[in-house]
């Protein structure tokens, strides 16, 4: 019931309008919504999800009370594609240009922190942006901003973009519910935490001796003080994570706010980010509502796909999806950690430094890769290429003692289907797309991906952007950079303007 003042002051009211957002003032209880987005973090850096070497106590505890999803996954493992597929709740090759790296999304696909803007939310971003609009067509209005504040998180001593998240969330507007966009630059190369370390905050730099190293990564002394410096941004991270959550604490926002932590893609490493295979694409996904979560602590095995993020955050607030969104929500697996809200992810690889065009299919506990580039190694972005790792890789090359993991880093030709068990074979690395026992999955999934291809409009483009980075070194191949640039997979079918979501 509304306080005797507020009544009063209604019966004042000159408009139907005005009385109506008081008693909507009064009585609101939407929940507050936080989107941590790690830059570059592997599912699997974190304590919680199994890494012993990892650091991360305030994630963890998160996960302790909240619900861990074990098969979340994104549409892209490349930052501006996968920002953008989960900002818009649409696959990347329906967002237009943005379906490439450092590409806008098409001018007339809301994103849904300015639906929940428009519906009295304060809404704000922090750290990485990393998204913009393409040119309005003709006769298309602006829209609105997503954001009311924008800033790049970046303070002095604190170049990893979560150095303002505690202050906007002290000084927000208390009259309203709050949505915030916390992106940190962390574990983006190059690495800048061992420089801003602060031993009081984040407690020791990791040892290089007792990271976790991935078994399609070389054993060598650059490798392990490259992967410990990546730990140490994946904790400060983590550090400041916690510091927001006390601030809920101590301002009593905790327990009416739906926390949600995960990642663009997977760690700036060889044989993970831009990869289809789970190194690149799953992704942690954390979640932390005690208000609306049920069965806190167990994990969901569902599938969870990013193009869900919308749609969840939306129906929480009481909001309807809009319908440019191609996910759904999983707001059951919130409230049910057994339930089940779809049967399918679906995943793309377009051009991310190097020419490339693959598609994923997630579906009975398979995966299934069709790469329609496969004269071409997939050895991951320029960043990586230029890393330590790679370079030790290649070193390891040039002496014959690869390991098969690690010398997938560099397979040309790839095979054009790949077919995995995945939980049999985590790294993915026995493909039994010609294996007679899985002829008929193999089969199914396939045509999941072509109706998938089909129903949301994606291509292979005659003309597709081309290598403006060297696949050996990761230096920019000047002679391309002006011409790289092709035609995005989906535009000849403008896919930007279809909504069907395909098998879900």
């Amino acid at each position: 019931m509304p306080h005797p003042a507020l009544l009063r002051f209604a019966r004042f009211a000159c408009c139907t309008g005005l009385l109506l957002a008081v008693f909507a003032r009064a009585a609101d209880t939407r929940p507050n919504v936080i989107l941590f987005l790690a830059d570059d973090i592997s599912w699997n850096d974190l304590g919680c999800t199994g890494n012993p070497a990892a650091r991360t106590p305030n994630i963890d505890r998160l996960a302790a009370h909240g619900r861990r999803f074990d098969a979340a996954f994104l549409t892209a493992s490349s930052c501006s594609p996968s920002r953008s597929s989960i900002i818009t709740g649409r696959y990347p090759h329906n967002n237009g240009r943005a379906a490439e790296l450092h590409q806008p999304i098409a001018a007339h696909l809301p994103w849904f922190p300015r639906l929940l803007r428009e519906a009295g939310y304060f809404t704000a971003l922090s750290g990485k942006h990393h998204m913009t609009s393409d040119r309005l067509a003709a006769g298309e209005a602006p829209q609105p901003a997503a954001f009311e504040l924008v800033d790049d998180g970046r303070t002095p001593g604190n170049s990893g973009g979560h150095g303002n998240w505690v202050k906007i969330l002290r000084e927000r507007p208390r009259d309203k519910p709050f949505f915030l966009w916390y992106a940190p630059y962390d574990a983006h190369r190059d690495w800048d935490g061992d420089a801003e370390w602060e031993p009081s905050r984040y407690g020791p730099k990791h040892e290089a001796a007792r990271v976790a190293l991935p078994p399609f990564l070389h054993d060598d002394a650059a490798t392990r003080s490259d992967l410990a410096s990546y730990y140490n941004e994946v904790t400060r991270f983590d550090h400041f994570v916690g510091q927001v959550v006390t601030e809920l604490e101590n301002s009593g926002a905790l327990a009416n706010t739906l926390i949600l932590v995960m990642a663009d893609n997977g760690r700036p490493f060889p044989r993970a980010k831009t990869r289809l295979h789970d190194s690149g694409m799953k992704t942690y996904l954390i979640a932390h509502w005690p208000a609306g979560l049920g069965q806190p602590g167990q994990p969901a095995a569902g599938l969870v796909s990013a193009i869900d993020i919308a749609p969840t955050v939306l129906t929480a607030a009481g909001l309807a999806i809009a319908p440019t969104m191609q996910g759904v929500s999983f707001l059951p697996l919130l409230r049910d950690p057994g339930a089940t809200v779809r049967n399918h992810v679906f995943s793309e690889h377009n051009w991310h430094d190097y020419e490339a065009h693959g598609r994923a299919v997630r579906s009975e506990g398979f995966v299934y890769i069709r790469n329609n580039r496969p004269a071409l190694a997939w050895q991951g972005p320029a960043d990586a290429v230029k890393s330590p790792s790679f370079q030790a890789l290649r070193a390891a090359r040039a002496a014959g003692a690869l390991t098969p993991e690690q010398a997938d880093v560099f397979l040309a030709p790839r095979p054009v289907e790949e077919l995995y068990l995945t939980a049999q074979d985590p790294n993915q690395m026995k493909n039994l797309a010609n294996d007679p026992a899985h002829a008929l999955v193999k089969q199914r999934l396939a045509r999941l991906l072509a109706e998938w291809t089909e129903a949301t409009g994606d291509t292979v483009p005659e003309k597709i952007s081309q290598d403006s980075f060297d696949r050996e070194t990761g230096l920019p191949l000047k002679a391309v950079r002006a011409t790289f640039r092709g035609t995005p997979a989906g535009s000849e079918r403008h896919a930007e303007r279809i909504n069907a979501p395909g098998p879900r």
